[in-house]
């Protein structure tokens, strides 16, 4: 019996978690600090990803992918992030590059676009601008009519996946003047003439990742390009991150747990003042209290999962994992760093790293305060409706 609560899983997302802990185990771990440090993109990853299955988890199987519930997504990611957390965030942008075509594609757009992601082409959402980070609405990428199509012109940044992937589903506005009401979703090539991917992030944590810009200098879509409905792109977007937190969630539970994992090894292997440092209730009692709060997060995770995969709204069990989760986390990798001490605030020590890793969980697929917004503005909408 372990400290931590565990979810009940069926013997299907059993069979895949094991799997995800075998290759994270044996490839993935291994390479973590090299990726981190050289600031590499694990291509052999994504081969073991195409390998295993796992690149399709969430491609349905009638488009020739596993077609996995949210439940062993959470599972997989939570092993993958664990092991390595670069490569976690890679395998949980990729999945969420299928997400808006599974909301809103057409059978030809999902039959042209999710084979291909199967095959580890990845498919990145475009959303973020300069100025449009949380406030999506105030995005001033245009789309005006040519003909038959439209012209793309604007930038987005901070794109998951951004430079190698094959895809992106853009967000422009159709109807400057409408606000959120005016924008469209898009689906572009890489290769479009105008496209061009022309700055990749430095960045503090998961540093194996590939974050990058898109610019588009009058980029041609055909109207047969747009995903969904025309001007409804913002809501398409919000459903998207509505999903994606439950994965960030699953994310910030492997680093969690792997720092939790590294606080209690080395608190029971360095001894102060003739004892080992777990016996210490400054220590003992956080790391106690770090196992109540880990064990809280995994409910509220595998909760939402468990809602999206029975039909139900995830808008609200996705905000409360996510926000919960990423901060559990930074308090799990700060406790892992002050029980490593000095060698904890230096490279190559796994906790350092960590460290970094987990900054961004707090940021991307909305940060911990627009978390609270979603929830608080929940709250104010059903007290009034009492």
């Amino acid at each position: 019996m372990t400290v931590l609560w565990e979810p009940t899983l069926d013997a299907e997302a059993t069979r895949w978690r094991d799997v995800a802990r075998k290759v994270a185990t044996e490839r993935f771990a291994p390479l973590a600090e090299e990726l981190d440090r050289e600031q590499r993109y694990p291509s052999e990853h994504i081969e073991t990803f195409v390998e295993t299955g796992l690149s399709g988890m969430l491609v349905p199987a009638e488009y020739g992918g596993a077609g996995l519930t949210m439940t062993a997504i959470c599972a997989v990611v939570e092993e993958v992030s664990a092991a390595c957390a670069s490569t976690g965030a890679i395998l949980a942008a990729h999945a969420l590059g299928a997400v808006p075509l599974l909301l809103a594609g057409t059978d030809e757009q999902k039959r042209d676009i999710l084979g291909p992601l199967r095959d580890g082409q990845a498919v990145s959402f475009a959303l973020t601008e300069r100025g449009a980070g949380s406030d999506a609405a105030a995005l001033r990428a245009r789309a005006e009519e040519d003909g038959d199509g439209f012209r793309l012109s604007g930038e987005k940044i901070y794109i998951g996946n951004g430079s190698i992937s094959t895809r992106y589903v853009v967000f422009a506005k159709t109807d400057p003047d409408a606000g959120a009401r005016g924008i469209t979703a898009f689906i572009v090539a890489a290769d479009a003439p105008g496209a061009v991917v022309d700055h990749i992030e430095d960045k503090m944590g998961i540093r194996g990742t590939r974050t990058s810009n898109l610019r588009l200098d009058n980029v041609r879509v055909e109207r047969t390009d747009i995903l969904g409905r025309r001007d409804r792109g913002l809501k398409l977007a919000l459903r998207t991150l509505d999903l994606g937190r439950v994965t960030v969630a699953a994310q910030g539970l492997g680093i969690a747990h792997a720092a939790y994992q590294l606080a209690a090894r080395e608190a029971a292997r360095r001894h102060t003042f003739g004892r080992p440092l777990i016996e210490n209730q400054g220590i003992g009692f956080r790391l106690a209290d770090l196992a109540v709060e880990l064990s809280a997060a995994r409910m509220l995770t595998y909760q939402a999962a468990a809602a999206h995969d029975a039909g139900q709204p995830v808008s609200m069990p996705g905000a409360m994992a996510k926000l919960y989760t990423s901060e559990v986390a930074h308090r799990a990798v700060d406790l892992a760093v002050q029980v490593f001490g000095g060698e904890g605030f230096c490279k190559p020590c796994p906790a350092e790293r960590l460290y970094r890793d987990q900054r961004v969980l707090e940021i991307y697929e909305g940060s911990s305060e627009i978390q609270r917004l979603v929830l608080s503005r929940a709250i104010a909408a059903e007290v009034a409706q009492a």
